[in-house]
């Protein structure tokens, strides 16, 4: 990383000065018998080419020290001063700010989620987890433009296939990840990574070639996803069945303010929890449509009757109105 080579040069040529003051001081002592003041005055005054005049008479040896000390001093200051115009000029200490203010911030984060690449499906990921509130981190290897960063938008710069790159971007406190990398090889590492690194994590792949989803979900991956064969799937069903398209995404689409398709966890307490459907008013009172119950097992029941009963654990696949699913969620959490 440039910012960390420039930052260590700097470092070292601040602890070659010191050297050089401390190497100085010490051969005036011992050459010239002179006192610790007078060896560091004539140091610092003969290494910063001031140039006033000697603190002592110096004898031959002295002289000698003193060119030897004009020569490895004046080269240390001049390679400082190099370093700290580049770390001045380029920008770099807003940058080692601005860089400890972002890692600050992402290790304080907790249940959020890891997008791993940032092109153009990384890209819609990240405006669809924004607009829905949720705290995520992109890691991308390439350095990514203002055009295509928002400025709240937390990054890592880096190669997701590697360890150290997923802990910067804090995966043993992430609640999901998703791998949206270019090749199908470089997703599946990321997916063996990060299932070691937290067992209980979400992760979401995607496969770009025919027999890479069993691959990926072998790997430790809970769902693949396959842009293709999706985007195939869709097609079709544009022309075979388009009112039908027409809804879904009417239904699901961002940023729609009359009808919304959401899920909704129903949390151990809630107030709707062991109650029916009829009885928790959720048709009647809200207008909202539970199109499925997904209970604790995995099981999905659709289309449930008003006789069915909403239990702790249960994630309701809801569709109404924004503000109407709103009071749901309110009405799922614990009391």
């Amino acid at each position: 990383m440039k910012m960390t080579r420039v930052r260590r040069q700097f470092i070292f040529s601040l602890v070659l000065i010191v050297v050089v003051i401390f190497s100085g001081t010490t051969g005036y002592v011992f050459l010239e018998k002179w006192t610790v003041f007078d060896a560091l005055y004539m140091t610092i005054t003969t290494i910063t080419t001031v140039g006033y005049r000697e603190v002592h008479d110096l004898s031959d040896t002295g002289r000698v020290f003193t060119l030897v000390l004009i020569v490895f001093g004046v080269g240390t200051i001049l390679y400082t001063l190099n370093n700290a115009a580049r770390i001045v000029i380029e920008g770099e200490i807003q940058e080692i700010f601005g860089r400890r203010k972002l890692e600050k911030k992402i290790k304080g984060l907790k249940n959020h989620y890891i997008v791993c690449g940032y092109g153009r499906m990384g890209r819609v990921i990240g405006k669809e987890l924004k607009e829905k509130g949720a705290k995520f981190v992109v890691i991308e290897r390439e350095t990514m433009s203002p055009d295509t960063l928002d400025a709240d938008m937390l990054s890592v710069k880096g190669d997701a296939t590697k360890d150290e790159v997923l802990k910067e971007a804090g995966i043993e406190r992430a609640k999901g990840l998703i791998s949206v990398l270019p090749t199908d090889a470089e997703n599946l590492y990321v997916v063996l990574s990060a299932r070691v690194l937290n067992p209980d994590m979400n992760i979401v792949a995607r496969a770009g070639e025919e027999g890479s989803e069993q691959k990926l979900l072998r790997a430790g991956a809970d769902r693949v996803v396959s842009p293709y064969h999706i985007g195939g799937l869709r097609i079709a069903h544009t022309v075979l069945k388009p009112s039908v398209v027409d809804f879904i995404e009417f239904a699901t689409r961002s940023g729609n303010i009359d009808l919304q398709m959401e899920e909704i966890y129903v949390h151990e307490g809630a107030s709707i929890a062991g109650t029916t459907l009829d009885e928790c008013g959720i048709g009647r009172e809200l207008g909202i449509i539970i199109v499925a119950i997904k209970r604790v097992g995995g099981d999905m029941k659709f289309n449930p009757t008003f006789r069915t009963t909403i239990k702790p654990g249960d994630i309701l696949i809801a569709l109404g109105e924004r503000t109407k699913l709103k009071v749901l969620e309110d009405l799922a959490e614990k009391r």
